[in-house]
């Protein structure tokens, strides 16, 4: 008898409609970090509307690289045009990015990952098989500033565990010292490439004794090798920031930096996230997730793969005056992930 061919898969490709518009979110305070200070952000909101459903992301675009409003709509815009089918949605952003705009392919991976979710009706930490009681802990991002106005800070963060320690400038060691005779909280730093070789293990030596956890992205971010031998002698775990965008970038790092910080805006979104969390982890290297300033739309969107890592930031839709969106929520300092399909992120009445 002879093989019966079975019948072909007919397979109904989706092409999705996209749209942007522009979203300005304002901040509570100045958000000082190493290389300046803001107010406002402008952001970008992306639609992704098929088959009458709507996935929604949101580029928070990095102007050290580059980028901003106009040229993350622009890419958009080009995106729009050479997409592919969306069924295939962990690499349909990918393929269609536009180089050097990272934000704005982040923006449209989440939409496109909305909108998967939407359609299979199911939460994204489900499609991607994780236990949303497993969201670890958010730091608070305390930034720069003088020492009676970071204490202040401080002391109205009162709600979260962790905080996190902008550092940078002349004022570190009072900042510093003045934190911790406030509050006895764990303690995480972020240089922001604002130290030199020359005083870096000092400060390390210094942070450890205040009990500090680790320490982000203390030199600038091409000097892998300096880091590398600056960890040789740390008392306290290097995370890289700056020098870490995405997957392919983690093999040199290995031996340099204890672990990495994952932002969505950095790396393209959630499909490249993915790929950056096998590879450190094969390097055995510490995971965190971290965030630009941003609504609940793109801090939801990173919050869903929380689960995977062993530390978050999750806080730049915390720092905000008022955020238009509600999603990922955040109760006793941890992640709570919203239960509705895709992101399941909706704008607030």
């Amino acid at each position: 008898m002879g093989e019966v061919n079975p019948p072909p898969y007919n397979r109904r490709e989706m092409h999705p409609t996209l749209r942007h518009h522009p979203l300005d979110v304002r901040l509570r305070h100045v958000f000082r970090i190493a290389r300046g200070a803001s107010d406002v952000r402008h952001n970008l909101i992306v639609e992704a509307e098929a088959e009458g459903r709507i996935g929604i992301g949101e580029a928070a675009p990095i102007l050290r690289y580059g980028e901003d409003r106009a040229s993350a709509a622009r890419a958009v815009d080009e995106m729009a045009a050479r997409l592919g089918d969306a069924r295939a949605f962990g690499v349909a952003a990918r393929r269609a990015a536009v180089a050097g705009q990272s934000s704005a392919e982040a923006a449209v991976d989440m939409a496109l990952h909305d909108l998967a979710g939407q359609r299979l009706q199911a939460p994204l930490y489900e499609i991607l098989g994780l236990d949303p009681s497993d969201t670890p802990q958010t730091s608070f991002t305390i930034g720069m500033d003088t020492p009676d106005v970071v204490v202040a800070k401080v002391r109205e963060a009162a709600e979260y565990p962790v905080l996190k320690v902008k550092m940078g400038s002349d004022d570190d060691r009072a900042v510093l010292e003045a934190v911790r005779d406030t509050t006895d909280r764990p303690l995480r730093v972020d240089a922001n490439e604002g130290w030199t070789p020359a005083g870096a293990l000092e400060r390390l030596e210094w942070l450890a004794r205040l009990g500090v956890e680790f320490v982000e992205q203390p030199l600038p971010a091409a000097m892998i090798a300096e880091t590398r031998e600056l960890r040789r002698q740390s008392p306290l775990p290097l995370y890289a920031d700056e020098s870490v965008h995405r997957a392919a970038d983690i093999p040199a790092l290995a031996g340099a930096f204890d672990g990495i910080n994952i932002k969505l805006m950095k790396c393209g979104g959630i499909a490249e996230a993915l790929r950056m969390i096998a590879v450190a982890r094969a390097h055995g290297m510490k995971i965190m997730l971290g965030c630009m300033i941003e609504s609940s739309v793109a801090i939801t969107a990173a919050a869903h793969l929380s689960p995977l890592v062993d530390t978050a930031d999750l806080d730049g839709n915390l720092l905000l005056e008022s955020d238009p969106y509600v999603g990922a929520k955040v109760v006793a300092g941890r992640i709570v992930l919203p239960e509705g399909p895709g992101l399941g992120v909706r704008a607030r009445a």
